[in-house]
């Protein structure tokens, strides 16, 4: 009897734990397709790695929305983030600021966060720079998949944020999307269940 009661109690937690799988897989593909792009005073471009010098082409999609926002009057300012990886002599910021001066922006118009390494620390770093400089709304920039998890940290630092993913997302097939998914259910989960303490 007690044998049935703890097969039935683990068979319980098993489902439950499959529907919040399943809810929090939609809810992350749901949310890739909110776009809330309107004025604001600056773009957060969340970092996605450089090698050398040169930006990753996720990296470079994300610039590109950002400077897009920027061309057409929907931001400022560009905040560019992240930190110098390893075995790196510069910051993907600084890697990000070459490149988007390379397609025009003028360098008053950049602004660095040059130590953080993950999400959480683009965005957090990145609203005190924010704050420095009296930036009061941003668009976060980052691929579609990305943003549920990124806008919740974004809220959590304090930021009036609206999300705008790229357009131009390196993810567009299944086969890359997949990989992307669950390594950001991953870390979504594990954002919520720390946010607790």
């Amino acid at each position: 009897m007690k044998r049935k009661l703890v097969l039935r109690g683990s068979m319980i937690l098993l489902i439950i734990l499959v529907c919040y799988i399943l809810v929090t897989t939609f809810s992350i593909v749901h949310y890739s397709y909110v776009d809330e792009t309107r004025q604001a005073d600056a773009a957060l471009v969340l970092g996605a790695g450089s090698a050398g010098g040169k930006i990753s082409p996720v990296f470079q999609a994300r610039i590109d929305h950002g400077i897009w926002l920027y061309q057409n009057g929907y931001v400022d300012l560009l905040i560019l983030t992240g930190g110098v990886g390893e075995g790196e002599m510069t910051s993907d910021a600084y890697a990000a600021r070459c490149y988007a001066l390379e397609q025009g922006v003028p360098d008053a118009a950049i602004l660095m966060e040059e130590t953080s390494t993950i999400t959480q620390e683009n965005i957090f770093q990145a609203k005190q720079i924010a704050d420095q400089v009296q930036v009061r709304t941003v668009l976060v920039v980052s691929d579609p998949l990305h943003m549920k998890r990124a806008m919740l940290m974004a809220h959590d630092a304090g930021m009036e944020a609206y999300s705008s993913p790229t357009r131009t997302t390196r993810y567009q097939t299944w086969k890359t999307k997949l990989p992307f998914l669950i390594r950001e259910e991953f870390f979504y989960v594990g954002y919520r269940i720390v946010r607790l303490f």
